[in-house]
């Protein structure tokens, strides 16, 4: 990667705590600022809030990436409410520029107080492993809830890598930091009027996926890793897996299909079985609309068993952030292809860009089970009574046994669901790259336009 600033800083005002400069990334200009130093470890007032609003501005105008390095004690006392609006100008400007220009934030320090807000508008927040963010500090966590805590436990790197879901990446140092988002925009446009930037690639397009059909287990129940399909799909160390530590039950990434960078959503049977919970459904909500602002193609690898149920999860608001999932995907305008790889049950398969949400192209592999649920529960509801009748508890599971299979033949397989539309093609576990980058070559033309209006009412 190579990095070469302009001679000239773009700065209006002088800060000692900002700098801005249009620089190169690997050949792509892109618009930098720098928040950190001066005497107060980068506050922000309101010099600092007219540098860096200004390089967001004009990312926008020139429709390049906005890359943001962030070491800052929050808003600078010094100057007191002034420093206030300076954050809220710079977020506005944060706001303006989402979904127009890719945003990337690379935290390697604080960031703390109402600043620490500008990492939920970023697409990517990248941090060092010795950067923490939070919102309110460890002493007024101390004082309001008697509760000790530091700044590591409160909001360091691992903290927003796992539970959050704040970082997109956790890595060692400033420059990582900084080969991770060179190696993520280079499957980026640059802004969100460009294509997705094709490459040639030296893997074959219609190589087998050898690894990708021996790794899933052929029984329902048994565990295996989603990612191992993914690579073997995509081409060769193409895959960059984002959040990977938060709402591991479901994997959300960029990679490449026959030269074309497209995104990637699949549940992880590796985690929680595959069940979609709240962080798993607001994971990969966030991740289509980014996609699909920036025309990246959805690829979607589906293999759960439901919902993950829970008393605790239906009061937190499954119902809300469920609908977060389903909202995304329907009104996703790029291509979106589906591969159901084992499972598909009930509304956990229709969430994951079903062909009733509108996606583009539905493939299942011949092993697969779409149903409103697994074959047991649905002999339960449906034959309980007949089933509790029987004494002999040898001739009552040989019986539940034979209605399973039959639910299974009649109600689960690919076929009665390509059938009825609901499936476009069942193919061989091997062919799914081939068949993939097929379908995509066909869509890669698509263009849909919503219906007008100022926006919908996403259910946040």
């Amino acid at each position: 990667m190579t990095v070469a600033p302009t001679p000239t800083p773009l700065a209006a005002r002088r800060s000692e705590a900002a700098s801005a400069a249009l620089t190169e990334i690997d050949g792509r200009t892109v618009a930098e600022f720098q928040l950190r130093g001066g005497k107060h470890v980068g506050a922000i007032g309101p010099p600092e809030g007219h540098t860096v609003t200004g390089i967001a501005r004009l990312a926008v105008e020139l429709g390049v990436p906005l890359i943001g390095t962030i070491a800052s004690s929050g808003a600078d006392v010094a100057e007191g409410v002034a420093s206030l609006h300076a954050w809220g100008e710079i977020a506005r400007a944060m706001a303006d520029a989402s979904g127009v220009v890719p945003t990337v934030l690379v935290v390697v320090g604080p960031c703390i107080s109402g600043p620490a807000l500008l990492l939920g508008l970023a697409d990517l927040v990248v941090m060092t492993e010795d950067a923490f963010a939070y919102v309110t500090g460890p002493d007024t966590v101390r004082s309001f809830t008697g509760i000790e805590v530091d700044h590591r436990s409160l909001g360091g790197a691992a903290v927003h890598g796992r539970r959050s879901g704040v970082a997109t990446l956790v890595v060692a140092d400033e420059d990582a930091a900084r080969e991770s988002v060179a190696a993520v925009l280079d499957l980026l446009p640059s802004n969100h009027l460009e294509d997705p930037p094709r490459c040639t690639t030296t893997d074959p397009v219609d190589r087998n996926c050898d690894r990708a059909a021996a790794v899933v287990p052929a029984r329902p129940n048994a565990s295996y890793d989603i990612r191992i399909v993914i690579e073997d799909i995509l081409d060769a160390e193409s895959f960059i897996e984002l959040r990977p530590g938060h709402a591991a039950n479901l994997v959300t990434g960029l990679g490449r299909l026959d030269g074309r960078p497209v995104g990637v959503i699949a549940n992880q049977p590796q985690q929680r079985a595959g069940t979609i919970d709240i962080e798993a459904s607001e994971k990969a909500a966030r991740f289509v609309q980014w996609c699909d602002c920036f025309n990246l193609a959805l690829i979607t690898f589906v293999d759960t068993p439901g919902f993950e149920p829970g008393k605790d999860l239906e009061w937190r608001g499954m119902i809300r952030h469920g609908a977060e999932l389903v909202y995304a995907y329907a009104g996703a305008t790029v291509p979106r292809l589906c591969v159901v790889v084992r499972k598909a049950y009930g509304g956990a398969y229709i969430v994951m860009d079903s062909k009733g949400l509108g996606n583009d192209w539905c493939g299942a592999w011949p092993s697969a089970e779409i149903a409103v649920m697994g074959a047991p529960g649905a002999v339960q509801i449906l034959h309980g009574r007949r089933l509790g009748e029987t004494d002999d508890d040898t001739e009552r599971l040989r019986e539940q046994a034979e209605l399973e299979l039959e639910f299974e033949e009649r109600f689960a397989n690919p076929y009665v669901a390509a059938e009825r539309g609901f499936v476009d093609d069942v193919l061989p576990a091997v062919d799914t790259r081939r068949i993939l980058a097929s379908a995509l070559d066909r869509l890669a033309t698509k263009r849909e336009q919503l219906p007008p209006r100022r926006h919908g009412n996403t259910p946040l």
